[in-house]
């Protein structure tokens, strides 16, 4: 069935899901906030500041009028980093107020909320009335927007406690090479999602610092355990964080050059100041701010997160990255679980 579908979001990961929909015949408005961008994407059909030499389909529509893009809307979809989703959120809310529509919502950001430490589900469910959508859903997983646009094998999660929400988000994605997994537990999706990007900048600094595999598979590993640690205190299923909204895109992110966090972790690991190298790295470096949210949520539920801590320290309190990784070695000895 053809959906008529807001994509709101123009980075490499929303333009690339856009695409997918397209391919998979439905009716997609991308959603962007720079009108360049979107005369760019209509015009020559590519969007090279993020995705270099892919050729976007010619019946994608992209637009920098919000209001435009959600008219007629049966599910809107966020792409856009951690810390405007709460903006467009209730900017989309008084829209479909005033258009009297009530669409599915989805998100397929990834990160907690500075100060309120809020998951993207909980904001939306803030910002858009109950009565104004008719579910939430995250979609996430092991997928890079490279690889999705070399239509490289690629099997991701649509998370809802509505679960006829999550098979609808399932079954307008899924195709040859993009497959689509339901889950009901949206707090453990949602909290790897956050977490694997904070573990991800710390197993890049152990690139930059020199360290082989052997302390990266331990850091990937112990990551792991603290990421499901703070996920089961908050409600979530501990079995999530076996799948792929946890171990699978921890892996990913932890191992390729695709991702901006491992980038950034390693160029931190190579003696680079940490602001300067998120100021250069043009996209936004989502497990730096996700960093100290889930720092201060670990510290306001008593949780113990070794890495976590480590990785704020240097972020956040300048303080030296061989000492922190020598100091990580030498705590307590304990029991592994």
């Amino acid at each position: 069935m053809k959906n008529k579908i807001a994509v709101l979001g123009a980075g490499s990961w929303g333009s690339i899901l856009a695409s997918v929909l397209v391919q998979n015949g439905h009716d997609v408005s991308l959603w962007t906030r720079h009108t360049d961008q979107a005369n760019e994407i209509n015009q020559k059909h590519t969007n090279q500041r993020y995705l270099k030499n892919y050729q976007y389909p010619s019946n994608l529509k992209a637009t920098a009028d919000l209001k435009q893009a959600l008219t007629a809307a049966q599910i809107i979809l966020f792409s856009v980093p951690t810390p405007a989703i709460r903006d467009v959120a209730t900017q989309v809310a008084k829209i479909l107020q005033e258009q009297n529509n009530q669409p599915l919502i989805a998100h397929a950001s990834k990160g907690l909320e500075q100060n309120t430490h809020l998951r993207i589900s909980q904001i939306l469910e803030i910002a858009i009335p109950q009565s104004q959508c008719q579910a939430i859903v995250a979609l996430s997983g092991p997928s890079h927007a490279e690889e999705v646009a070399r239509q490289d094998p690629t099997l991701i999660t649509a998370a809802s406690t509505d679960l006829d929400a999550a098979k609808r988000i399932q079954d307008v994605f899924m195709n040859n090479y993009f497959r689509v997994y339901t889950n009901t537990d949206l707090i453990g999706v949602e909290i790897g999602a956050a977490l694997k990007n904070v573990i991800a900048l710390g197993v890049g600094a152990l690139h930059g610092l020199g360290y082989g595999d052997n302390a990266k598979a331990a850091l990937m590993t112990r990551g792991l355990a603290e990421i499901s640690r703070l996920g089961v205190a908050l409600g979530a299923n501990p079995l999530t964080f076996t799948g792929l909204s946890g171990v699978g895109d921890l892996i990913v992110t932890c191992t390729s050059v695709h991702s901006r966090n491992w980038r950034a972790g390693d160029q931190i690991g190579r003696g680079q100041n940490p602001a300067d190298v998120i100021a250069n790295m043009g996209m936004v470096v989502e497990g730096v701010k996700t960093c100290q949210s889930a720092y201060e949520l670990a510290q306001q539920e008593n949780i113990e997160m070794p890495i976590v801590e480590a990785t704020y320290d240097v972020l956040y309190n300048h303080a030296n990255i061989d000492k922190v990784a020598a100091d990580l070695m030498q705590r307590e000895g304990k029991a592994e679980l």
